[in-house]
């Protein structure tokens, strides 16, 4: 039988809007220790297929200080919401487009060694264009284009798209989907419910 692992204890350390980092005082086989873990919202992805050319977007993310190859995606960050609405929603607002069929194309975990992020990759077909709202932040300066989905493959190969959730949606969509109300069990829990937990005990305390 395999090792049982558990919680001893678990200290909050740090708040900020879109994560949140505790530490967990873990039985191991050998004793215990100590393991940070980044809290995450998770958040989607989509592969938006139209006559054999899908979307990518090139975006600045500062954490790596360069523009990046990425698919349309967001945070699951409004309580409640449905991975499928999350992603319709973002596919609107980050490049005008609406997809009358869904299917899904894969869950994954990003960083598991340190954070809970999950992401849910959804394939989206039957695009047609919509108004698209006003752009904030770094989304002001992402630019879009279509781009045949075996050359978004051989970009992959090239060493050209590094971002891990692009590269899973590129290499996998259409091979093996299945249907979005696949559980997304994967999805975190721990971050939103602790934003919630605040917001109920200050609403308390008004």
């Amino acid at each position: 039988m395999s090792f049982e692992f558990s919680v001893l204890s678990s200290e909050h350390l740090l708040d900020a809007p879109i994560i949140s980092v505790r530490r967990d005082r873990v039985t191991m086989p050998t004793g215990e220790a100590n393991r940070e873990i980044v809290e995450h919202f998770g958040a989607i992805a989509v592969v938006c297929e139209k006559d054999g050319e899908i979307v990518l977007e090139k975006q600045y993310r500062h954490s790596v200080g360069k523009h990046l190859w990425e698919l349309p995606a967001g945070l699951l960050d409004k309580p409640g919401e449905p991975a499928l609405d999350c992603a319709a929603r973002e596919l609107r607002e980050e490049v005008g487009l609406h997809a009358d069929t869904w299917s899904l194309v894969t869950d994954l975990v990003t960083s598991p060694g340190f954070c809970d992020e999950a992401v849910r990759i959804f394939h989206a077909t039957g695009i047609s264009e919509v108004p698209r709202p006003e752009a904030e932040d770094e989304e002001a300066d992402l630019t879009w284009q279509w781009v045949p989905l075996d050359k978004a493959r051989q970009m992959v190969l090239n060493g050209e798209i590094c971002n891990s959730i692009a590269i899973a949606g590129i290499m996998c969509c259409g091979l093996n989907d299945r249907g979005v109300d696949t559980p997304f069990e994967l999805r975190p829990h721990a971050l939103a419910g602790r934003k919630e937990a605040l917001k109920s005990h200050d609403a308390g305390t008004q």
